[in-house]
């Protein structure tokens, strides 16, 4: 971890989960903290339900401004959604978990002002999480480019037969596989989708992605860990065409025959504000470890 340095730039933004009632409690308080700390403000359409006065930035145009903090008011989706928009411009984000598990929405509720005042004085822990840039590709024109923070999910319908899928690494064929579908996933999203598939926990830090098989035909095919260096193509291989690809859970893009999901680390990353708390005490009480 790194301390983030006092910067004489007072520029922050709110986005916030819609339809949590405790933000209409939250946001007033927050929007008063960092006005008298300085702070010109800008928030987002769902936090705007709350209140008025500030300008109102979509999140998709929220990297077009320079901002010093974002402060994400929600659970790990809004912090996806609001990394994956401002990852462009390298801002620091301060999530506020208002959800149940929050892997990445570490702090909580009762440590916001805390955090806020480390933050404003310089002595905030920074940690730097790596993303992938995914591509669809359909013969030889690209479909989509797609940010992903947590994963990338190849998978059959709920209507459809295991499919088949290739796996290339580096352009190197690896393995056919015959599975429900197949999981790319960074390591901060080893502890997603691809954990519950039986995939390994990686540390956020690890320069690394991790391709597990969902329910796989084959026991010896078992999660693959390799570097974030490399570039990773899976093939569908399905005549039924009943498959889909989705990112960060967003809602699937229908896949044909032939079709590719090509991944490889992204030139941008995000940057975390973190309460301390070490990776491994997160662990044990998210995922209840050594308990009974």
């Amino acid at each position: 971890m790194a301390s983030l340095k006092s910067s004489t730039k007072k520029a922050a933004a709110i986005i916030s989960r819609p339809g949590r009632p405790e933000v209409a409690q939250i946001v007033p308080q927050l929007l008063t903290w960092l006005a008298e700390h300085g702070y010109k403000v800008v928030i987002d359409p769902e936090t705007a339900q709350y209140t008025s006065g500030p300008e109102v930035v979509p999140r998709a145009k929220m990297s077009a401004h320079s901002l010093d903090v974002v402060v994400v008011l929600g659970g790990d989706g809004t912090l996806l959604s609001a990394a994956r928009a401002t990852a462009a411009a390298d801002v620091p984000l301060l999530g506020v978990n208002l959800g149940s598990l929050g892997f990445l929405t570490e702090v909580p509720l009762s440590s916001l002002y805390p955090m806020l005042d480390a933050i404003a004085q310089g002595r905030a822990a920074v940690e730097r999480r790596s993303l992938m840039q995914c591509e669809l590709l359909r013969a030889e024109a690209v479909l989509g480019s797609y940010l992903v923070f947590n994963d990338a999910v190849v998978n059959k319908t709920a209507l459809a037969r295991l499919n088949d899928y290739d796996l290339f690494i580096d352009k190197a064929f690896v393995s056919s596989y015959r599975a429900d579908g197949m999981i790319v996933a960074t390591p901060t999203g080893s502890t997603a989708y691809s954990l519950s598939a039986g995939g390994p926990v990686l540390m956020p830090t690890v320069n690394a992605f991790v391709i597990t098989p969902v329910a796989p035909h084959s026991f010896s095919h078992r999660p693959l860990v390799v570097p974030d260096s490399v570039e990773i193509e899976i093939v569908l291989r399905s005549q039924d065409e009943l498959a889909y690809v989705s990112l960060d859970g967003q809602p699937g893009v229908d896949l044909h025959d032939g079709d590719r999901v090509r991944c490889r680390r992204s030139e941008h990353s995000v940057n975390l504000f973190r309460t301390g708390t070490d990776f491994f005490q997160v662990l044990r009480s998210k995922l209840k470890w050594g308990e009974q």
